[in-house]
């Protein structure tokens, strides 16, 4: 019976990938026990991987923000959806059309788009400009539209490189040859080529919406339009303002003798990850293939 020949080189590979994956996963398994452990338990004896005592408190106390908490949801899947999807189309057109080298003073609007990357506005010009001028305080384009969510200057340089070095150009001048327009080749032809960096570029800036927490803090009073990561972030300040205010009255000190502060927080953690941690894998193929070729210079 023959020996296997071991690559000694892949071996060593592996077992540095599967360490690096045991890094990433252990403090997701952390989270999500911790969140399952009593309150009590967790402050006596530390966090750890297997509980002493299990507990589903803290998902008790979220169960009773029920209605609010769906309502939450349910703004952060709108944003994220209208968001990905607004800004994944606005981001390719613009890449797309950075990509073609006959484009006059092309070196010009790739200098302006890379210059955003370096500096801002600021966050008081920015407020006032979305506030007094466009009006969208407490609408959902305060969650859609500030902080370069929606069109991000490195997403659209990595679409950008991306056409350049993965479209033919003989099959554009092919199609142009035959009578298409701009806009037929864009939508016909470059995008059914393009899985790969269109996949990642959505898949960043969906995450970028899911997880957008300052937009609602600086533009959202009204509790309608919290998305799930605000709503989240306001209990937390809650509990934080209850457990440092103890001493007003003995009704405050019944109230945070109920709540399980600690494990609260990291329920409320695994249920803001939890659609990121859904929908990845779907992603993952796309998502390295388009981040390795996107990012090559041109």
């Amino acid at each position: 019976m023959k020996r296997m020949k071991v690559n000694k080189s892949a071996l060593v590979a592996h077992i540095v990938l599967i360490c690096f994956v045991l890094f990433c996963t252990l403090p997701t398994l952390l989270l999500v026990t911790s969140s399952l452990s009593d309150n009590d338990s967790v402050f006596r004896n530390g966090y750890s991987f297997w509980p002493k005592e299990w507990s589903l408190e803290a998902y008790r106390y979220m169960a009773t923000q029920g209605q609010t908490i769906f309502r939450a949801y349910g703004i952060s899947i709108l944003t994220t959806f209208i968001g990905t999807i607004s800004g994944l189309m606005l981001t390719a057109m613009l890449g797309y059309t950075l990509s073609r080298n006959e484009l006059p003073g092309r070196k010009i609007i790739n200098f302006l788009v890379f210059f955003t990357l370096l500096f801002n506005g600021g966050m008081v010009p920015t407020y006032l400009l979305y506030v007094n001028t466009l009006h969208v305080k407490n609408t959902i384009f305060a969650l859609l539209l500030p902080n370069n969510i929606l069109v991000n200057g490195f997403n659209v340089l990595l679409v950008r490189t991306y056409f350049n070095n993965n479209t033919p150009k003989e099959l554009i001048e092919s199609a142009m040859v035959d009578g298409a327009k701009e806009f037929r080749i864009f939508f016909s032809i470059i995008m059914p080529i393009s899985k790969p960096i269109l996949a990642t570029v959505g898949l960043l800036i969906g995450i970028g919406y899911w997880n957008d927490w300052y937009n609602g803090l600086l533009f959202v009073t009204d509790v309608n339009y919290y998305t799930l990561q605000n709503f989240l972030n306001k209990i937390m300040t809650d509990l934080q303002f209850l457990s440092q205010n103890m001493s007003a009255t003995s009704d405050v000190n019944s109230i945070i003798a109920n709540v399980p502060s600690g494990t609260v927080r990291m329920a409320m953690a695994f249920i803001g990850a939890l659609p990121v941690i859904i929908v990845f894998p779907f992603f993952q193929k796309y998502f390295t293939k388009g981040i390795t070729v996107g990012a090559v210079k041109e």
